[in-house]
């Protein structure tokens, strides 16, 4: 009894251990239930009572600091209480009746065993009503055209069945309707329902009903009328310090007013912005009539802007003309410059290091919100070794490097995009960087200058475009060893010095709702073509040797076809616990001028992000074995895929828990490649799939999250075919377990 989940319960009381919900006849989401659920048990941690069990663990004598804590993290239990348990049943009746149920019955049964007790909530749901007819009764005839055209997108249909929600999500809909038509003041109290559910046959017959508009004449005498139309009289875009910059719009003529594109311009303290930029944001023009998505985009495109750090949208009635509206924009500038710093703890793959930054920041430089980025970084971190080389040390790998970057935000082309612009809040990215990178077996620089475009298609998706992206790679130093064994290899080629000139596209998809905890997916899509372009513009100029590897200033040109896919769900549940599930797919193709992928282009395994039972490069590619030369792991390749689940659940204060499975490798495309086992073969690809498991600590401190995870590997490819199956074969040692520490999930 010591060790027992309801030790400290009376003798009276019984611990509610659990409840079911047995419905097979409605076409009711089980999941829908949970809401009405009034006494829950104990949470669970893949059904162990964790919490409960801390706090069964304090003592009695709360002058003990120890007992004190493990109440306070832990859950006290939950005794079945006969009453919420009536409560619920005719929760359960009233959600049953609003879904359309209308003769439904729940009864509730309970089973004691033990100290225990089990409830059980049985759902007769009955005959669903279903809806006959729909029809409208407007007061205010202006509307009918309006309403019946876009009846076809209506949450309430014939033949659906009766749901309230339904009825709700109805009466929104009309209201954006209606407000994006010029209907200012109308709202969703406007919009009733008469229900009648004596059709028979299980049915109802709807009548929606559209009432006036309600006006109070000179005597106070409340009368109805149609709804009225607003149209926009005037803009005013205000600009100065404070929520907002004129509480008067009298005053304007006495102060800097400049009138641009049918707008009134006025500025308090200097917005330092150019008018044509302000109104090719702007959505909300002079003589149309009111429309609330213009005014959401208008708002979404204004705090966009980087000069910009706080926009308010009101409108007023004009007096005298109940159907004109003057629009107020008042904007507050954001802190023109500023120099920040830092310095922060790194993760590469789960090996660590420590990284220092100093960045200058221009949030206006040319007076078009121009953002412009000059940052300083430098790094140290450690580098695992190779436990299979025949020489083992520690290593580090030294970083330092600048970039300059300018965001601009429209698109930079040699041709007006105003309503592009205002559709879809492009931004145009220029960006300049070095980077000076030394490792234990080579040194690498880079140069890089890439030119594109991001906008957004709407809401969930953003679209980035860069037609020009060039890298200058080189190796000035190799270590002999790691030189020695790289020489005569597939492999040689990606470190020797190249440019890279691409063209790339990314997408990426999320209808993720911020600080809600509501089931999201999410997609990255990205494609990427290299070498192209140098390579017409050669064959163009009649190259005489059609044979010889192309090379721009003495060093060869990258060929080379890329795309990757991430895709990701994220559920949701009750007490702080998400399943979140992964798949990757990335290949890289090199042809023509290039017989393998530059090394920063491939894929790699392992790590903190990837498969985390291995360290970061040390797993595939397919079933090779790894080599013995180099010190330090660099197993990369043309192909990756990769699967991964996360059950995640809150501990307690900041504390997080995870448990994880990951499955997945890497491999090469090319059948030069001279690595025993390396090359993909459809036909047994799967019998290389290695696979771990694991669990994980993460403290979410707000504005940052520090990760743990311990990764244990189940199938290791790389071992002969019989013995891959590790749990049964082998003997695990602290040596063969992935140590993961990073900053951020992992996914």
């Amino acid at each position: 009894m010591a060790c027992s989940p309801a030790k400290k319960l009376s003798d009276e009381a019984y611990l509610l251990d659990d409840y079911k919900i047995e419905d097979s006849r409605s076409s009711i989401q089980k999941e829908e239930f949970r809401n009405y659920i009034k006494q829950k048990p104990n949470k669970k941690i893949l059904g162990f009572k964790f919490w409960l069990h801390v706090y069964n663990l304090a003592g009695e004598d709360q002058t003990k600091g120890i007992n004190r804590w493990l109440k306070n993290i832990g859950e006290p239990p939950v005794v079945y209480s006969p009453d919420l348990t009536e409560n619920t049943s005719r929760q359960l009746e009233l959600f049953m009746f609003n879904k359309g149920y209308f003769t439904s019955k729940v009864r509730d049964s309970v089973r004691i065993k033990g100290r225990k007790a089990k409830v059980k909530y049985i759902v007769n749901p009955g005959e669903p009503y279903t809806i006959r007819n729909v029809d409208y009764f407007f007061q205010d005839a202006s509307l009918t055209s309006l309403i019946l055209q876009d009846s076809a997108n209506a949450n309430i249909q014939p033949g659906d069945r009766y749901d309230q929600e339904k009825f709700q999500a109805e009466n929104i809909r009309i209201e954006k309707l209606l407000r994006n038509s010029g209907y200012f003041n109308f709202s969703r109290d406007f919009v009733s329902y008469e229900v009648d559910s004596t059709a028979g046959d299980h049915q109802v017959d709807v009548v929606m009903e559209i009432n006036n508009y309600p006006v109070f004449n000179e005597d106070g005498d409340l009368l109805r009328t149609v709804h009225p139309v607003y149209h926009i009289r005037n803009v005013f875009l205000k600009s100065g310090k404070g929520r907002s910059a004129f509480s008067d719009t009298a005053q304007i003529t006495e102060k800097d007013t400049l009138s641009f594109d049918s707008v009134y311009i006025i500025s308090r303290d200097k917005l330092g912005l150019e008018s044509g930029l302000i109104t090719q944001k702007n959505y909300i023009i002079p003589g149309d009539i009111f429309n609330a998505r213009r005014v959401q985009q208008t708002y979404r495109n204004l705090t966009s802007l980087s000069a910009v750090s706080l926009v308010d949208i009101n409108f007023h009635e004009v007096e005298g003309d109940k159907n004109l509206l003057d629009c107020d924009i008042s904007m507050q500038p954001s802190v023109q410059q500023a120099f920040t710093g830092g310095i922060e703890g790194t993760t590469s793959g789960g090996n660590i290091g420590a990284a220092g930054n100093l960045n200058y920041q221009n949030r206006n430089l040319f007076g078009g919100s121009e953002k412009f980025d000059l940052t300083f970084h430098g790094a140290i971190e450690s580098i695992s070794e190779n436990p299979d080389a025949e020489e083992t040390s520690i290593g580090t790998m030294q970083e330092l490097g600048v970039e300059a970057r300018l965001s601009l935000p429209q698109f930079l082309l040699p041709f007006r995009t105003d309503q592009f612009i205002r559709k879809f809040n492009p931004e145009t990215d220029i960006n300049l960087a070095y980077n000076y990178q030394r490792r234990p077996d080579f040194t690498r620089t880079t140069f890089r200058s890439s030119f594109g475009y991001r906008w957004r298609g709407n809401r969930y998706l953003t679209h980035m475009v860069y037609p020009i992206d060039i890298s200058l790679i080189n190796t000035p130093v190799l270590d002999d060893d790691f030189e020695n064994w790289l020489r005569g290899t597939y492999l040689y080629y990606s470190y020797l010095p190249h440019f890279i000139t691409d063209q790339r596209y990314r997408l990426i998809y999320s209808n993720q709702r911020l600080n809600k905890n509501i089931d999201f997916n999410y997609l990255r899509f990205g494609v990427e073509t290299a070498g192209n372009i140098m390579y017409g513009l050669f064959r163009a100029l009649g190259n005489p040797d059609s044979d010889a590897v192309l090379q721009l200033f003495g060093v060869d040109y990258a060929q080379y076809f890329r795309t990757d896919i991430d895709l990701r769900h994220y559920d949701y549940r009750d007490n702080g616990v998400s399943l979140v599930y992964r798949a990757f797919m990335g290949a890289a193709f090199p042809y023509l001028n290039s017989t393998a992928i530059p090394f920063e282009k491939q894929f790699f395994g392992g790590g903190a992000n990837s498969i985390r039972a291995w360290r970061v490069k040390t797993l595939g590619p397919g079933s090779f074995e790894g080599d013995t030369i180099s010190k330090y792991p660099n197993q990369t390749s043309d192909l990756k895929l990769e699967v991964n689940f996360e059950y995640r659940f809150h501990l307690f204060w900041k504390m997080e828990g995870a448990l994880f499975l990951d499955a997945g490798n890497i491999w090469s495309l090319s059948p030069d490649d001279d690595r025993e086992g390396a090359l993909f073969e459809f036909s047994d690809f799967y019998r290389e799939i290695a696979v771990g498991t694991g669990f994980g600590f993460r403290f979410d401190f707000d504005f940052f999250i520090f990760r743990f995870d311990l990764g244990i590997p189940l199938i290791d490819p790389s071992f002969p075919e019989g013995e891959r199956w590790i749990p049964s074969n082998y003997d695990l040692q602290g040596s063969d377990l992935g140590y993961n520490f990073a900053i951020g999930y992992p996914f």
